[in-house]
């Protein structure tokens, strides 16, 4: 349907533009404009709709990304070897790395994407039962084996030493998300290190910290340090997050200089990059202002679902992101998303088998309201139903 929908679209302009040089020659660069119609595009939700289902933060684009992308864009028609350069060392200076520790890709999925295929050709994948399993299910595509998973916690934590107990001789990489997706939780800095440096001498360990700067201490809490010493660690980041850039897809890993140039065997560098997106990425890095504004709305948004999560006698778990994770007791996620969405509201429904358990994120202040205004009526829905 879409390839027939496309390719009617191509033949319209096509005749379009064949019926002007037939009657004129050449064609101007107005007549060309004046005989395309693009298709509309929502670019973001539609007006009227809270969307709060994907960890996004709408307070990105920063001012200073928006100007840069909009003068990088004048010059989209070349690929982004330099802006990749040049975000690579800025990056491996703040982090006090070589440049050929740094590796960048469209999001942090490229890179943790990439990682996986790599660990995929020797071993396993070893995770928690729950966690933003996405691209460590990339290799699966290709047939590799799938994640090997440690079992439940009661509080729904990672539990670091059965994490430790599970690593064997199949294990090629142990992935751990911090703070974790979709719980949201954030796990001791002390402990994770201590367990990162015990893990590395086994087999090679990720971190995923995409939501690393929303929470109060981000310089602790990261692992990057590890990476500086030489362990057999990996960081990933994103501009998705905090700088409020998902659309325009710019993450990165830091890793020894052999673990790079491994994983890289996987990505295609710069030419997966895009000039407005490091343009922005580059703009946003340093810029500490927009960076403090952003966290702020970000936890006054957390703070007002909480208190309506208590209010409706509900509890969630303690979060240090962008989202919260809400137990609907004997209600059903499911449910209670679709309930939710006929009030324009969205948000994200059941995750592996945690059936009771709903992820919201947080949105503009607005659209934070909507779902504090819409959640009574929708639980109640849902209990009815569950």
């Amino acid at each position: 349907m879409t390839d027939n929908v496309s390719r009617r679209l191509f033949l319209r302009g096509s005749i379009a533009t064949a019926s002007a040089v037939a009657a004129g020659g050449l064609v101007s660069l107005d007549a060309l404009a004046a005989h395309h119609k693009a298709p509309i595009v929502h670019y973001g939700p539609i007006s009227g709709i809270a969307k709060l289902n994907a960890n996004e933060n709408p307070y990105g684009p920063s001012p200073g990304a928006i100007k840069a992308m909009m003068e990088a864009s004048a010059k989209g028609a070349y690929y982004a070897a330099e802006p990749y350069q040049v975000l690579t060392d800025m990056i491996a200076e703040k982090n006090s790395l070589s440049s050929k520790q740094i590796l960048l890709s469209s999001g942090s999925s490229g890179v943790l994407s990439y990682a996986a295929i790599a660990a995929s050709t020797k071993g396993k994948i070893l995770g928690p039962d729950l966690f933003w399993d996405t691209t460590a299910k990339a290799p699966q595509k290709m047939g590799a084996d799938k994640i090997k998973r440690i079992a439940k916690t009661a509080d729904l934590s990672i539990d670091l030493d059965a994490l430790y107990a599970a690593i064997d001789e199949d294990v090629a990489m142990v992935h751990v998300t911090n703070p974790n997706n979709p719980t949201g939780s954030l796990l001791d800095a002390t402990k994770l290190r201590a367990f990162c440096i015990k893990a590395a001498k086994k087999t090679l360990v990720l971190v995923d910290e995409a939501y690393n700067e929303v929470t109060d201490m981000p310089e602790k809490n990261s692992m990057v340090s590890l990476v500086r010493e030489g362990h057999n660690v990996i960081v990933a980041k994103t501009f998705s997050k905090i700088y409020g850039l998902a659309g325009m897809r710019v993450g990165y890993m830091m890793a020894s200089e052999e673990n790079t140039s491994n994983i890289n065997r996987y990505g295609l560098g710069g030419y997966a990059m895009n000039q407005a997106g490091l343009a922005a990425a580059i703009a946003s890095y340093n810029d500490e202002a927009f960076l403090k504004m952003s966290k702020s709305k970000i936890i006054e948004g957390r703070e007002m679902v909480l208190d309506a999560v208590k209010d409706n006698g509900l509890t969630a778990l303690p979060s240090a992101t962008n989202f919260v994770f809400v137990d609907l007791g004997k209600g059903n996620a499911e449910i209670f998303r679709k309930k939710m969405a006929e009030q324009n509201v969205l948000i994200r429904g059941i995750y592996r088998d945690y059936n009771s358990w709903s992820r919201v994120s947080m949105g503009l202040i607005p659209d934070v309201q909507k779902y504090v205004d819409a959640l009574p009526k929708a639980l109640e829905q849902t209990l009815a139903l569950s």
